[in-house]
């Protein structure tokens, strides 16, 4: 039970079933390829296109998946690595077809063809693609970028993964792999989690001259394809793809900011509890506090979060349960996988599959309880039309947000004394995280693509970009002298060509799941029906809209404060519960 199964996709690259699967594809696109040709009437031909796009999604899903999700845990299966350069070319293969189709869509009359039965259903799609089609370059150009995408972006992606996946550093008697290494800045001995911390930094000198390339050249790609496009910056694209309003992440922005003294105090606070005369320092960022001598196992794990889902709904604690007998979850590092932890929504099998690195600590529970929340986002979305459930980024991590909550509220509650220390300062750790820290990654980030217009940036620069973003977001309560110079290696998020600023949307997750939790509160469980059509809607509906269905303006910082405050009461309480062991 420590692997997961991708049976359910395939059960081989040379099974029979991954083959024709793959014939299919090839079939599909040369179908695709003549759609252009048809004569037929406007919204005949626009049905055509869908069911075109909507086999290939289907298709591309199955394949692409079991194929992404077995490098997941093996970055450097070649056979796999193999099928990937497949796949990719006939995607690039197929941009013809999705230029033709986009454009055809943007010229044609929409609003009387939506009134067609075939058509009604993917109104909201077809708008976004007319939307879209603004930014399209010319069939010859896309397909070239189509082409390019392997040998360009994507394939320094896949370096700065196998150059984290891989690295190997040297600790105590042996060698830890990347992730390992990271886990252990949660260890209850402070000499570990120093010792950790110094030996994670001296590694990245191996690598940090290849990872920086890679940086540089999927942001000056970025920054390149932003203007041939027609965005005003990468932001602005970004906030585009998260079908979302500037002005609702500038509220966003604005209200974290106004909160950091909060968290700063309680930055400080836990710096004496561990001794240290002033500001904490960063290898100490997630010391644990408290007492609690409780470890899990994954089937402990597991049946303690089914137990805490259960009080939200039978729903959602027979999804966790779920997860684990039918092997959705990967747990345990080793060396070749990646690090950190991710969900992926398989549609066309309506399951979910979710990568762990599990050492059996309650931060660990805590994120397979934010996994499980995306498979949870993903049996709501399973519901629509697989052209109807693609969510953005801001609201994909609403789900996982309000599930870490759930785990993490109940937790709080049941415990006393130490153990109640320990398990309210875990939650505050994670959301100082998501608001404090997604904060300097977002500054970090602005400043690399600024500073990319003009050329590459050194190792060295990089560097101080993101110790003065940490200084920004963290002011006086970390030591400046133990700042992280290196958290751009290790964070894949900045490694995504076509999916830059995958930062800000945890802290809006976060918080809109604080108010949505909030709300449920007060309602209890017929509340929870909207919950679940709300995550429904998220294929369907910008942010600003989705939020309306359950009476929230995430345009208004009023909204941002109310939520930031549930954080400051956990803080304040924690403030309390140690004034006198300072």
């Amino acid at each position: 039970m420590h692997n997961w199964s991708l049976d359910a996709l395939f059960e081989s690259f040379d099974s029979k079933a991954y083959e024709t699967a793959h014939t299919e594809l090839q079939s599909l696109t040369e179908d695709a390829l003549k759609w252009a040709e048809s004569s037929a009437q406007p919204a005949e031909k626009i049905a055509a296109g869908l069911a075109l796009t909507k086999a290939f999604r289907t298709l591309s899903i199955r394949v692409g998946g079991f194929i992404n999700l077995t490098l997941a845990t093996d970055t450097q299966n070649e056979r796999a690595l193999q099928e990937m350069q497949r796949v990719q070319a006939l995607s690039a293969k197929l941009s013809p077809f999705r230029t033709a189709f986009e454009n055809y869509v943007a010229d044609a009359d929409l609003d009387s063809l939506l009134k067609e039965d075939a058509l009604a259903p993917y109104a909201f799609y077809l708008k976004e693609m007319k939307k879209s089609a603004h930014y399209l370059l010319t069939s010859a150009e896309e397909q070239l970028l189509a082409e390019l995408s392997p040998t360009g972006g994507s394939a320094w992606s896949r370096l700065h993964s196998v150059l984290t996946s891989t690295l190997m550093i040297p600790f105590a008697d042996g060698e830890k792999s990347l992730p390992e290494i990271r886990n252990l800045a949660y260890n209850k001995d402070g000499a570990v989690r120093k010792a950790a911390y110094e030996a994670e930094i001296a590694a990245y000198a191996k690598i940090e001259e290849p990872v920086a390339a890679s940086l540089n050249a999927i942001k000056g790609q970025v920054n390149t394809l932003v203007k041939k496009r027609g965005y005003h910056s990468p932001l602005a694209q970004a906030t585009e793809y998260s079908r979302m309003e500037e002005k609702t992440l500038s509220a966003l922005l604005e209200a974290m900011q106004d909160h950091f003294p909060k968290f700063r105090e309680y930055l400080l606070r836990k710096s004496a509890l561990l001794g240290h005369s002033g500001a904490l320092p960063w290898y100490d960022l997630f010391a644990p506090m408290g007492e609690s001598s409780t470890t899990f196992t994954e089937a402990q794990a597991i049946d303690y979060i089914e137990q805490q889902f259960a009080s939200f709904s039978d729903e959602l604690a027979g999804l966790a349960r779920k997860a684990y007998t039918d092997q959705w979850i990967d747990f345990t590092p080793k060396k070749g996988k990646r690090g950190g932890a991710f969900c992926s929504n398989l549609h066309p099998i309506k399951a979910s599959r979710i990568l762990m690195n599990f050492e059996g600590t309650f931060s660990n529970v805590i994120t397979l309880a934010h996994e499980l929340g995306h498979a949870y986002h993903g049996e709501q979305i399973f519901k629509e039309d697989i052209l109807n459930a693609s969510y953005t980024m801001p609201v994909a991590e609403t789900a996982s947000t309000l599930c870490e909550t759930i785990v993490k509220r109940a937790a709080i509650e049941d415990a006393e004394g130490a153990e109640k220390i320990f398990l309210l300062e875990q939650s505050i750790m994670g959301s100082t995280q998501v608001i404090v820290d997604i904060f300097s990654r977002f500054t970090f980030e602005s400043n690399v693509f600024e500073a990319r217009e003009n050329g590459p940036i050194s190792v060295a620069r990089l560097k101080d970009f993101m110790e003065n973003a940490q200084e920004i977001a963290y002011g006086e309560a970390i030591d400046a002298a133990t700042r992280h110079p290196y958290m751009w290696v290790n964070k894949p998020h900045y490694y995504s060509p076509g999916l830059s600023f995958y930062n800000f949307p945890y802290a809006f997750g976060l918080l809109f799941a604080k108010g949505i939790y909030a709300t449920y509160q007060a309602r209890g469980s017929e509340f929870v029906d909207s919950i679940n059509t709300l995550l429904q809607n998220t294929g369907q509906m910008s942010v600003e809209d989705v939020a309306k269905t359950i009476d929230i303006d995430v345009q208004d910082t009023a909204f941002w404060h109310q939520s930031l405050r549930v954080i400051e009461a956990e803080i304040d309480q924690f403030l309390e519960l140690t004034e006198d062991a300072v």
